[in-house]
């Protein structure tokens, strides 16, 4: 029985060409996964490694650091903090060689033409410590030397070429205020991430960044390199004792560093490795469907073969096993080509990112360890022999004398009955599980639910066929004639394989129109939320979401035209215990009602006017807030607050959670406490001369945003976009896959059916007329299955829209017409596509042959 099975493999290695491909590139994808994140995590551990190389113990601020990034002021109570009298004290300990203070925040530069190099998010800013040389360890220079004044600047190498930047110009700089002109004294190299991956680098003298980012004199960080032979335990018990002691102040050993960052790169690819295997089981997944046509296709057709086995003395469990054997030779195979193609997907896809895309990832070995090998492998031969066992079965159960009087057995009633029981009861459960968590608004429901609905309609698809194609036969016979007629016949003679290649295209079209369908809807609820939300012209705030300099109001407010203004800025309120904070978001009361649209549901509109609390409904409800609540505790400059709820509002994506007014909670902020944002209202409404006055009253800072409500709904949509083309790009191998199966079920049926085609040509069809009925049949069921995949995309994304209702307010399902119709149309070129090769043979079969064959 193993010789027969390999040369069974041997003998049909033709019609099992498509299934070696669908398994191939369903193992492609996950062994590309696999070497992609491990070679993409070694790199970064590499690269992070020679961060932490020079540094035995640090010591750092907590709150500097969030500082730093933030410039949201301190407190009247701040705690202790590492000065340059705390560097000096950690550098004479026994066992240091050197102590360095660290300064970091954002610093975004702009080019020439004054637009952000990088994103707003890795435009690191830091200060250069030279050491006895004149340089910095840290941060090698490529030319040039590093900033000894305020008015100087170093710039990674990569920025001032991006730039267009050279040694001795003039560099437009800014933290969270106004730009600075500052001249370029070098070019640097450094190993931080953030820059590696495409961000920037701006490099000020220790006394310019502390001026930035904290306060004269202060430090955000102290790093320790510690003498040779020195025991970093030892050292780190030295430093605790040296550094004051506070919550926010808190020591570590360089390895404790390493390793926590090597945790969250681990993490990090993890969770990467994690997105593009589910994309890889769907593509698998559809290979499934394949597979299992193929094979049942296969056993139909030696029928014959397998009878007469059995009648020689083959029992149930070798015909099973012989199968399974074929199946197991055709996963081995496909899984080692797609394991050697997967490693050539992964040193591409970083060619690519590394290239076009400019993602600057670090250079790094391939990485291919026995796990990705052993998995991929295994993957790709337990999917096929799975996937070819109910064949295998069938063709155990079929008997000798039967099987050698018919080309294949039709499903028995009682079969037929529990398929169409199992599928409905799944369609049930699945309609359910959607309905629930729409009710629910509860995302793992609709998943499951949505799960349990594509599990029943697969299972009911062969009843569903027949009346769906049914709806196409008067037009195809009216179009087409006799091919239009026979094609229909022939896409439901056998409703189960109709089914099978239909489904695996349903999979990807589902998927792909679900995420349409809730990416449109998405758009829609944000554009209608920001149009009822938004009263303001324009909003200011800064791209990366830190603070905005206080500085900037005024500036702002000194604009010709302007009717209304306000500041947004976040002030904290600490309650009874260290965890008890309330967060208020403080407005202008007088102005706020012009620039926001806040709907009162319970209490007084007038409430922030009054001196009291504007509530969002959500937070209350969460809370236990209500009209006439009381919030008490500590103001930042140790003043004690009094607030009391005075009415509840809306859920708005403007402002939400505790809303107070300015004049009451604001004058009690920290000191240089930055602000969210700014809303501006002018005279002539968001033309171009007021946004560009804004512009001009920040100082032209290319970190800082100034958005009109287009703005805001462009940025949404190109957000919603480039994430959906992600989306797409990682199901288009579930398509190809598909695309695969409807070939091979052509091909094989054009194989199969050889003698009826002879017929059809010896009583009169030509070549056309073949061609056309196969090619006919191809678009049936590849229409077939894009219609039930739009259906079911429309029904899972409208329970995904309720679940989601939460986050975006008033969000309603949207249905794009356009693209829709252009599923149905792409499913309907895949079909004509799938059949011209099938549609080619058939038409060049000889009569003669073909009427002979069996």
């Amino acid at each position: 029985m193993y010789r027969t099975a390999l040369r069974n493999v041997l003998a049909h290695k033709a019609r099992l060409l498509m299934t070696t491909l669908a398994v191939l590139l369903g193992t492609a994808f996950v062994a590309g996964t696999l070497v992609f994140t491990d070679t993409l995590g070694n790199a970064l551990r590499s690269q992070s490694a020679k961060s932490y190389s020079d540094i035995t113990v640090t010591v750092s601020d907590r709150e500097a650091v969030s500082k730093g990034y933030d410039h949201n002021g301190g407190t009247a109570e701040a705690g202790p903090t590492l000065t340059e009298d705390t560097r000096k004290a950690i550098a004479a300990l026994p066992g240091t060689a050197d102590a360095r203070g660290v300064i970091s925040g954002f610093a975004g530069i702009a080019d020439k033409k004054g637009a952000l190099i990088g994103d707003g998010f890795s435009t690191a800013g830091t200060n250069y410590v030279p050491g006895a040389d004149g340089t910095d360890p840290r941060y090698p220079l490529v030319e040039g030397r590093g900033p000894r004044g305020a008015k100087e600047i170093a710039l990674d190498a990569k920025t001032a070429e991006k730039g267009g930047y050279k040694v001795g110009d003039t560099v437009r700089v800014a933290v969270n205020g106004p730009v600075m002109e500052l001249h370029l004294t070098g070019t640097l190299h450094t190993n931080d991430p953030r820059v590696v991956s495409g961000g920037s680098l701006a490099a000020f003298d220790t006394a310019t960044a502390q001026q930035l980012y904290l306060s004269p004199g202060r430090f955000a960080e102290i790093d320790v390199k510690g003498k040779p032979g020195t025991d970093d335990g030892a050292l780190l018990t030295a430093v605790e004792q040296t550094v004051p002691k506070g919550d926010s102040i808190e020591a570590r050993t360089g390895r404790a560093l390493a390793d926590e960052q090597d945790r969250m790169i681990a993490d990090g690819t993890k969770g990467l490795s994690t997105v593009l295997l589910g994309f890889a089981a769907i593509a698998l997944f559809v290979g499934i469907f394949i597979i299992a046509n193929t094979f049942t296709m296969l056993v139909a057709q030696r029928t014959k073969e397998l009878a007469l086995l059995r009648a020689v003395g083959a029992s149930r469990k070798q015909i099973t096993r012989s199968v399974l054997i074929e199946a197991l030779l055709v996963g081995l195979t496909a899984s080692l080509g797609g394991l050697l193609a997967g490693i050539g997907i992964a040193t591409g896809l970083r060619a690519v990112l590394n290239g076009p895309m400019e993602a600057n990832l670090p250079d790094g070995p391939l990485v291919i360890g026995p796990s990705t090998v052993l998995g991929s492998v295994g993957v790709g031969v337990a999917v096929t022999v799975l996937a070819a066992w109910l064949p295998a079965r069938r063709a155990s159960r079929i008997a000798p004398v039967a099987a050698m009087s018919s080309a294949e057995q039709p499903a028995t009633q009682k079969s037929l009955v529990v398929r169409n029981v199992v599928g409905g009861l799944f369609a049930l459960a699945g309609v359910g599980g959607l309905l629930a968590g729409a009710s629910a608004q509860e995302g793992k429901l609709v998943g499951i639910g949505a799960g349990a609905l594509m599990i029943g309609v697969f299972v009911l698809t062969p009843l569903l066929s027949r009346p769906l194609i049914a709806l196409f036969a008067p037009l195809l016979r009216r179009l087409y004639g006799t091919p239009g007629k026979l094609a229909r016949e022939n896409a439901v003679r056998n409703p189960r394989r109709t089914a099978a290649t239909a489904s695996a295209l349903t999979i990807g079209v589902t998927l792909i129109t679900a995420l349409t369908v809730v990416g449109a809807s998405v758009n829609k609820a944000v554009d209608e939320a920001t149009a009822n939300d938004l009263k303001a012209d324009y909003t200011v705030a800064m791209s990366n979401f830190s603070m905005l300099s206080p500085e900037v109001a005024p500036k702002i407010a000194g604009i010709p035209g302007l009717t209304a203004m306000s500041v947004v800025r976040t002030v904290p309120v600490k309650g009874a215990t260290e965890y008890d904070t309330s967060w208020l978001t403080t407005v202008d009361a007088a102005t706020i009602d012009r620039l926001v649209d806040l709907k009162v549901t319970e209490g007084s509109a007038d409430a922030l006017r009054q001196g009291k609390l504007l509530v969002g409904s959500d937070y209350a409800e969460r809370n236990g807030l209500k009209v006439g609540s009381a919030l008490t505790g500590t103001y930042p400059d140790g003043t004690k607050a009094a607030l009391t709820v005075g009415g509840l509002v809306e859920h708005s994506t403007m402002l939400s959670g505790l809303i107070a007014p300015d004049g009451v909670a604001g004058a009690h902020a920290a000191p240089g406490t930055g602000l969210d944002k700014v809303f501006v209202k002018g005279s002539h409404g968001p033309d171009a001369e007021l946004k560009q006055a804004l512009r001009d009253a920040t100082g032209g800072n290319p970190l800082i945003a100034v958005k009109g409500d287009k703005d805001i709904k462009a940025e949404n949509r190109q957000l919603v976009s480039a994430v959906l083309s992600m989306m797409y790009g990682l199901l288009g191998m579930s398509v190809v896959i598909a695309v695969l199966g409807v070939v091979n079920t052509m091909a094989m049926s054009v194989f199969e059916r050889r003698r009826e085609i002879g017929m059809l040509r010896a009583i009169g069809l030509d070549r056309r007329g073949i061609g056309r009925m196969v090619r006919l049949e191809s678009l049936l069921i590849a229409l077939f299955g894009g219609v039930v995949g739009v259906v079911l995309g429309i029904v899972t994304a409208w329970a995904g829209n309720q679940a989601i209702a939460k986050a975006f307010k008033n969000i309603t399902t949207v249905v794009p017409p356009v693209q829709v119709l252009g599923f149905l149309v792409a499913a309907a070129l895949i079909g004509l596509l799938a059949a011209l090769w099938p549609a080619r043979r058939a038409s060049r079969l000889d009569i003669l042959s073909s009427i002979k064959s069996e």
